[in-house]
């Protein structure tokens, strides 16, 4: 029998918590795992912990004060578990506007068994209407960033140019190698756990998977997705109610993650590109509270001042 963790950090998403945690619970019930579910309250302040108390007392709930984002909320359990002297077989961090479809657990718990150096598996995620939403990415290089930056045609918003596998990848039955996922609903081997450690804690939100899949891949796992198992994501829930403070997070990741991840020539030219279209925004607008932002976007990718 396989042991998992589920690990949900929640903010201001009460009633898709209620929603994701019924989903789960009925599909962990069609699985002969042994499961342990955890739900970290970023005080949301909206009563998503009362709700979590009263409606799943099932669940480990833990509320820490403070929002601590998602990397610091999962890593909340993920050192919890490390401490232990025997991890679970997998890990699974699954974000609060999630739907678990029935056998998605059973589908990937499978694929990790069936494939030994698997690290990260990622199943494939659907909008609510049921159309598909990508969960599986190349890793960035110099192009993705100028998609969002504005300096490349939308028209290939959706190609390999921007890190998208074909939309065929999903369609097979068998699990298929691919670069990084998505972190909404990524599920770790516990002992790929053990050997990289927990999620970088430089990041507040956003990159954090990508740095954990490239530090995987360097030591030796692989990430899959498994088009079998399904999940129903809303997707910017959360971050969606402060929109500049979204903005904020994701470029001082990326400027976190290519410091990290990628080349001295890479890092340079997305550098300047990024610079120079911060640079004209911040010029563009009245708004002190966005001012505020593309200053500080600046300063994360080398700009002084």
């Amino acid at each position: 029998m396989q042991k998992l963790a589920v690990v949900i950090v929640a903010w201001r998403v009460r009633d898709l918590l209620d929603r994701c945690l019924r989903s789960l619970s009925a599909d962990l019930a069609r699985t002969e795992a042994l499961a342990q579910v955890w739900v970290v309250d970023n005080a949301s302040g909206d009563g998503t912990a009362a709700m979590v108390r009263e409606a799943h007392p099932w669940v480990n709930l833990l509320e820490p004060g403070r929002n601590l984002g998602f990397v610091g909320g999962n890593n909340l359990v993920l050192r919890r578990l490390l401490e232990r002297e025997a991890l679970p077989d997998a890990v699974w961090l699954l974000n609060p506007d999630t739907e678990v479809r029935p056998g998605a657990t059973a589908a990937l718990l499978e694929a990790m068994r069936r494939y030994p150096r698997a690290g990260l598996l990622t199943p494939k995620l659907l909008n609510p209407d049921g159309t598909l939403q990508p969960s599986a990415f190349r890793f960035p290089g110099l192009l993705q960033p100028l998609f969002d930056l504005g300096y490349l045609p939308r028209r290939f918003y959706e190609s390999r140019w921007n890190g998208r596998y074909p939309r065929s990848l999903y369609r097979r039955r068998e699990p298929q190698p691919i670069d990084h996922p998505l972190g909404a609903a990524m599920m770790a081997r516990g002992e790929a756990l053990r050997a990289v450690g927990p999620l970088d804690d430089g990041f507040f939100m956003y990159c954090e998977e990508v740095d954990w899949a490239w530090r995987m891949r360097r030591a030796g796992w692989r990430s899959y997705l498994v088009p079998r198992a399904e999940v129903v994501h809303y997707g910017g829930a959360s971050s969606a109610q402060v929109r500049p403070l979204t903005m904020l997070r994701l470029w001082e990741s990326r400027a976190r993650c290519y410091r990290k991840d990628r080349g001295p020539v890479t890092r340079a030219l997305v550098g300047w590109a990024v610079r120079r279209r911060f640079r004209a925004w911040l010029a563009e607008t009245d708004d002190p509270e966005w001012q505020a932002v593309y200053r500080r976007i600046l300063r994360a990718w080398g700009e002084e001042g």
